[in-house]
């Protein structure tokens, strides 16, 4: 699921940064946005699987094991991660529905969860995109971190998370 959920938020980055290469309005513009919101909504249903498999199988542990100081770290990041992946697509949803927009979702029109307001439109909007650019930057930390511990401390915290790691439970 963590490689999954990867590829997903890349193409909900990619495809909202294309999108702004083509006219407003254009099909491939509407293309893009379109697969931005079902993509990010797809991000949101998989979130919760994701946390029910988390609730019911445990990760392997850190070798060695990390200190308190970045165990809490760790656990911040990963929150703030979580709290990403769920709150922004709602928040997509909620301007969408807010702008009186349809919301696509593969061949399906989810309901509106708010009536039409274009002042609360636009500060929804201005909220998502502050905190998709946060995104970039969490997840770029998530990396970093990464990183850091195979290559600089190296523990087993990148080898753990490898779809083809022995040591799952």
């Amino acid at each position: 699921m963590h490689w999954l959920m990867l590829i997903l938020l890349a193409g909900v980055y990619t495809m909202i940064e294309l999108h702004d290469e083509f006219p407003d309005g254009s099909p491939t513009y509407e293309l893009l946005e379109t697969w931005h919101y079902m993509l990010g909504l797809t991000v949101f249903v998989l979130v919760g699987i994701r946390l029910v498999l988390r609730s019911r199988f445990t990760a392997p542990p850190i070798e060695p094991l990390p200190p308190a100081w970045q165990r809490g770290l760790s656990r911040l990041v990963h929150g703030l991660l979580y709290a990403l992946m769920i709150g922004m697509p709602i928040g997509g949803w909620l301007m969408l529905s807010a702008k009186g927009e349809t919301i696509p979702f593969y061949g399906l029109t989810l309901p509106a969860l708010l009536s039409p307001n274009e002042e609360l439109a636009e500060l929804i909007e201005e909220i998502h995109e502050t905190v998709g650019v946060t995104g970039y930057y969490l997840i770029g930390l998530h990396t970093l971190a990464a990183l850091v511990h195979h290559y600089l401390i190296r523990d087993n915290t990148l080898q753990r998370m490898l779809p083809w790691n022995s040591q799952k439970s």
